[in-house]
């Protein structure tokens, strides 16, 4: 593939390249964020402030929804107008690069400067591109089992990270309605349901692509994973469940287990009044947080090195850029204004970059300070103990996501948006078809997806 913005540089005269360091101070940048909420837009906005006072180089931010980012993009690109940098979801990071809208030598020359071991290995591996890296990761969050470790222990039960050790906590825990042993994604048309599902395949070793495309799911291992959601389902409440219900029936006291994101963390320590601990008679409590433990990876019987499911999000410098002062905008928001970076969202924000050489904690540590909640604020280092920080943080270690390694990230993205497994599974769990024609009728979906 032949990068644009690679064969702008590689095309300029000594000359020219001098010029343009010398125009470098004055000269703007343009920046998208899908952060466009007024208090994060504020906080990106004081750094590209900050940025300028330190290089004199303007910086505009400019809000992006998320779901126009896209379409927004390819315009921009058509028109030869793009923003010089993007704040994006991963799903962009490889087909971008293969459309020529963004630089990953520009990016890749960003992380060599930073030092690659700095940064997560599984955040770095999801964007990796021929000529490095196809953007910088920013931050990311993994997806968790959250559970009652009290009631774990009392009844001297192991964490759950395996499915056979969900289920066993399931047999000994479940008892309704006061206690749910689980609280599974069973509405079809959230994407709460697409999320769940997508890790607890991958926990099991199941992927539908390979790299030429849609490979068909391997029968064995898809009928584990059937018959596990079938069970998780069962240990749960009647009805279309999705993220509302499992986050009020755990912040009840009322589900052993559930799967979320770690935006819980803060309400479980009493410090959302719109999501309120009602577990005693206190919803400030912060009781719920001290006895909750964390999973973020899950192992299934066919897959013993289990897998951890993570939402990365990264900068991508693109072919219109001004290289280098792109470059120096990334570069401060991931070195000297990286704790301000996080401090836009710490709690689903965690550090994909842990420290420096010479500091190789420096950003847990800076994270794991940072004030999060909404109606009261604390830190994280003050809910919880370091054990569980390096649990939530260490996710992103290993972190996976169908498509990325064999190179069919879009595809796998238009597989997941389809709904298509969230239907079939919801019909085996209420008994409409058995497990071999579930899988049958998967593969049968899935390989009309393009």
């Amino acid at each position: 593939m032949v990068n644009k913005a690679a064969m702008t540089r590689l095309s300029l005269s000594v000359a020219t390249a001098l010029a343009l360091s010398a125009l470098a101070a004055g000269a703007d940048i343009r920046f998208w964020t899908t952060e466009e909420q007024p208090d994060r837009l504020a906080k990106q906005q004081a750094m590209a402030a900050d940025f300028k006072a330190r290089t004199g180089i303007n910086v505009e931010v400019i809000p992006v929804t998320e779901s126009e980012l896209g379409t927004r993009a390819t315009a921009a690109f058509a028109a030869g107008d793009l923003p010089d940098v993007i704040y994006h979801p991963l799903q962009y990071a490889l087909p971008w690069l293969e459309a020529g809208i963004i630089d990953d030598e520009a990016a890749s020359e960003v992380i060599e400067a930073l030092d690659p071991a700095t940064f997560a290995p599984g955040a770095l591996s999801m964007a990796a591109s021929g000529n490095g890296w196809a953007a910088v990761p920013v931050d990311g969050w993994t997806q968790m089992i959250l559970y009652r470790k009290d009631l774990f222990d009392q009844a001297g039960l192991a964490p759950p990270d395996t499915y056979a050790n969900v289920l066993a906590a399931i047999e000994k825990l479940h008892n309704p309605p006061g206690m749910y042993g689980f609280v599974a994604a069973t509405k079809v048309d959230e994407n709460f349901m697409s999320q769940v599902l997508e890790h607890v395949f991958l926990a099991n070793g199941v992927r539908p692509v390979d790299e030429n495309g849609f490979k068909p799911l391997d029968e064995k291992k898809t009928l584990e994973v059937l018959d596990f959601y079938k069970k998780l389902a069962k240990a749960s409440p009647p009805g279309d469940l999705y993220w509302k219900q499992s986050r009020e029936l755990y912040l009840g006291g009322r589900a052993a287990m559930i799967i979320w994101s770690p935006f819980i963390l803060d309400e479980l320590a009493g410090l959302r009044d719109s999501a309120p601990v009602t577990i005693n008679d206190d919803p400030a409590s912060r009781e719920l947080a001290k006895v909750t433990g964390i999973v973020t990876k899950l192992a299934g019987p066919s897959n013993p090195e289990g897998a951890a499911w993570a939402d990365i999000r990264y900068f991508a410098i693109t072919a219109d850029a001004n290289i280098d002062e792109a470059e120096q905008f990334v570069k401060y928001s991931m070195d000297e204004g990286y704790t301000q970076t996080l401090s836009i969202a710490p709690e689903g924000k965690f550090p994909v970059r842990r420290g420096t050489p010479d500091e190789p904690e420096k950003f847990v540590r800076a994270w794991s300070e940072l004030p999060v909640g909404v109606d009261r604020k604390a830190p994280l280092s003050a809910l919880y103990p370091p054990e569980m920080i390096a649990k939530i943080v260490g996710g992103l270690d290993v972190a996976q996501r169908w498509g990325v390694k064999e190179g069919q990230l879009a595809l796998a993205s238009k597989i997941i948006n389809s709904q298509a497994i969230n239907r079939v599974v919801r019909e085996y769990i209420d008994g409409q078809i058995d497990g071999p024609a579930a899988v049958a009728k998967l593969n049968g979906e899935l390989a009309k997806i393009r």
